[in-house]
């Protein structure tokens, strides 16, 4: 299978016809293949899937029924996943700062396992749930990825045997240890720099009496859009070296969420609008930033857009805008393509995640729908014998 889905423009026409536009597709077959190629090259990894990034139920459904455990942020992920029949001991609150509806809500449903990375939240964990075993957040410098999130968590790796010592004298388990490089990394080297302070801090907490069991590794793994040519197998195969040679005896847990879902979902957009504005082409979509897009604003994301190869004539620079009322909902600018017309369809590949996760109904647009690829494919197929 492909890296990543991506429909065959004879599929688009009939799929935008059968149920409209904007249409997101997801393919389980690519959420299969994600799965299993993290378990390839991680191998002994247990994986969590970071559920922010697309939580819809059938996606969540398919991971859960290939043995994936889940990462967890809040309490309504929390609920979501116990209404699936999800175990809590396959969820782990990832949030390094919990609200109290989170912390009573994990206490209720059993969630036992948390990540932290201040005093505070030893506090807040060991009042509210103290059975919790809990591991200590550190942070990671890396200019190799898209969002830095070391920009608000993660603990100094010097403050990391404080912190665990206070929560065992508070009366947590300190199972162990996490990070988290950044998303959409594109380096290697930041997880093999990160597995050298994990490993130093892990020699120090046994200096202390504290025997770690566990080192979270967190997510970051990129997706393999057009734009980036990267050895995946290889990216991984160094990962798992480093946790081989650094941590042969700890169990090792991951926090995918990009990797997983990213590469998952198609989009079909139609042109609904056209004109000349200051000299400049301007199309208008049926979908914009408030939606699918959303992840421009959130992510940091850059779409991939085409159109059928059958549109003809010299390239030109367009800019392409939502459909709500907000000069704010501009989709892409200076975007060079063939020249397009009213009702002319778009597809856009790989924005399963981040994208329908933070969509909204701003302006009273509806969130686009989501149909499963493999459904439609053999309702296609059926129609197309029952022609012929």
């Amino acid at each position: 299978m492909k890296e990543f889905f991506k429909l065959p423009w004879g599929k688009v026409e009939g799929l935008a016809q059968e149920y409209g536009t904007p249409l997101l597709i997801l393919s389980l077959k690519q959420v299969e293949h994600n799965y299993e190629f993290l378990r390839q090259h991680l191998p002994g990894v247990k994986i969590f899937y970071a559920i922010k990034s697309n939580p819809d139920l059938r996606l969540v459904q398919k991971l859960a029924e290939m043995d994936c455990s889940f990462d967890v942020a809040s309490e309504g992920e929390i609920t979501s996943l116990v209404s699936m029949g999800i175990s809590p001991d396959r969820m782990v609150y990832a949030n390094p700062v919990k609200t109290y509806k989170g912390l009573e809500t994990a206490g209720k449903t059993g969630v036992r396992d948390f990540t932290l990375d201040s005093e505070s939240e030893i506090y807040r964990i060991a009042r509210s749930n103290p059975q919790a075993r809990v591991l200590v957040r550190i942070r990671v410098d890396n200019n190799h990825s898209l969002v830095d999130l070391n920009k608000k968590f993660g603990a100094d790796p010097k403050d990391a045997i404080p912190l665990m010592l206070l929560a065992i004298q508070e009366g947590l388990e300190v199972a162990g240890l996490c990070f988290h490089v950044g998303s959409q990394n594109t380096s290697a080297d930041a997880y093999l720099d990160a597995l050298s302070i994990s490993r130093r801090i892990f020699d120090d907490a046994a200096l202390q009496g504290i025997h770690l069991k566990i080192l979270d590794i967190g997510g970051g793994f990129p997706i393999p859009t057009g734009d980036l040519n990267m050895d995946m197998a290889s990216f991984m195969d160094q990962i798992h070296y480093g946790l081989q040679s650094l941590f042969p005896d700890t169990e090792i847990w991951a926090e995918p969420g990009r990797y997983l879902s990213g590469t998952t979902m198609n989009l079909i957009t139609r042109i609904i609008g056209s004109q000349i504005r200051n000299g400049r082409q301007w199309y208008y979509l049926d979908e914009g930033i408030y939606g699918t897009f959303s992840g421009i604003l959130f992510d940091h994301w850059e779409y991939e857009m085409e159109v059928a190869k059958t549109k003809k004539g010299p390239e030109i620079e367009a800019t392409f805008a939502g459909p709500s009322c907000d000069s704010l909902d501009v989709v892409f600018k200076d975007y060079k393509t063939p020249p397009l017309e009213i009702d002319d369809l778009v597809l856009v590949a790989n924005c399963g995640a981040y994208s329908s996760a933070s969509a909204t109904t701003f302006n009273g647009f509806a969130k686009a729908e989501t149909v499963i690829w493999e459904e439609v494919e053999e309702k296609l197929q059926e129609e197309i014998k029952a022609v012929s």
